[in-house]
């Protein structure tokens, strides 16, 4: 599955800072736009799978995964 993200972005000063506008907390900044983008790529995507991680250890035993398309 390829899901797509929106970042915001802009230049502040002398960096580039930049969110994720549908996950709080995955925020970064950086010299260049290119290496801000990179960084939030990299960002949300340990985000996600630390999320994953939580979620299923959270769940114990005898849990089903079901996907949800929005």
């Amino acid at each position: 599955m390829n899901t797509e993200y929106t970042a915001v972005i802009k230049q502040d000063g002398d960096w580039w800072i930049g969110w994720i506008e549908e996950i709080p907390g995955i925020n970064c900044q950086e010299r260049t736009r290119d290496e801000l983008t990179e960084t939030l790529r990299i960002t949300l995507r340990e985000a996600i799978e630390l999320n994953r991680s939580d979620a299923v250890d959270a769940a114990g035993e005898g849990y089903t995964k079901v996907k949800i398309a929005v």
